[in-house]
């Protein structure tokens, strides 16, 4: 008897992990390499909410757990590329993502499973901006320099 094929969900966190300072961190993918992002990931049938999906996302690609996590309650909408489409249901072309960010004190070391990330850097956000290959991931880093401007902090 074959297994039913579980379909990833369209739905995800992008997690801007950042300090006070608005340094950013930068993770590189190991199936990619050149593409430096913030943590991402899908949703699991099992998380209770977004704010869930973050924490486990969080866990998983950098072992930070010390820190503030805010919903930003932004969302972006996008076309899942054709390569990836597979991964989930017949007919789902795409993906809804949900923005977080993740404050903590300093920069800390992640530590990274190498399946899915080689390297990670700590950057400034303007030049975290110009290296990341996602451009939702980019707006999500603007965005993250406005928040402190109007709230005196990153929250």
């Amino acid at each position: 008897m074959l297994a039913a094929m579980t379909f990833k969900i369209p739905e995800s966190v992008l997690v801007v992990v950042h300090t006070p300072a608005l340094e950013v961190l930068l993770i590189e993918r190991a199936a990619q390499p050149g593409f430096w992002q913030s943590v991402t990931g899908s949703r699991e049938p099992d998380d209770a909410d977004l704010a869930a999906t973050a924490w486990r996302e969080l866990r998983e690609e950098t072992g930070l757990a010390t820190g503030t996590l805010t919903d930003w309650r932004l969302t972006n909408r996008y076309e899942i590329w054709p390569q990836w489409r597979a991964r989930y249901a017949p007919g789902v072309t795409h993906n809804t993502e949900h923005v977080f960010g993740f404050e903590v004190e300093q920069v800390a070391v992640a530590t990274l499973d190498p399946a899915e990330h080689t390297a990670q850097l700590w950057l400034p956000w303007q030049e975290a901006m110009v290296k990341v290959f996602s451009p939702t991931n980019r707006d999500a880093l603007w965005q993250l320099s406005r928040r402190v401007g109007r709230r005196g902090s990153a929250a």
